[in-house]
């Protein structure tokens, strides 16, 4: 299992990266507030439950202030991959059976591997959103499917 949720991160960051370039590329999306916002809360989130998977503090009120710039919103999504992939990277299979206590829904104990799951499953309902708005915007908004992550991805350096 441990091997399917290092690549749904890679892929969670493969499409993010694709989504905050089709948003760069259009104006009005880049400046839409919806749009802005539902970015902000996908990357909040992440950042929120990686703090949690560190067991490190995480300051909500400062995590939901938004950048000013696109730019400084996709410097958090740069950040918060990188120390994603490194966490999920660094796992053994054994380690995702610890139990997560969720301080933010009382009485919720999933296992790491539910919880990273989570992660990913709920980045890509908002990219969804994101999608949806930018189609709206008058945008081009990218294929992030997985299977296409997956078909043209590179091979595994331990692969060869």
């Amino acid at each position: 299992m441990i091997e399917m949720i290092r690549s749904l991160f890679h892929h969670q960051e493969w499409a993010d990266t694709a989504l905050l370039r089709a948003v760069q590329a259009h104006v009005a999306a880049e400046k839409d507030s919806p749009l802005r916002s539902t970015l902000h809360h996908i990357v909040t989130v992440q950042r929120a439950f990686l703090s949690l998977f560190l067991e490190r503090p995480f300051d909500m009120q400062k995590e939901l202030q938004a950048p000013a710039s696109l730019a400084g919103e996709e410097r958090l999504f740069i950040d918060t991959h990188r120390e994603e992939l490194s966490f999920v990277t660094s796992l053994g299979e054994s380690d995702l059976a610890r139990v997560i206590e969720m301080p933010w829904i009382p009485g919720s104990r999933p296992s790491l591997a539910e919880a990273l799951i989570q992660v990913v499953m709920h980045s890509q309902n908002h990219r969804g959103q994101c999608l949806s708005r930018l189609r709206t915007l008058g945008g081009t908004p990218p294929t992030l499917d997985f299977i296409i992550w997956l078909k043209d991805r590179p091979v595994p350096l331990s692969a060869g």
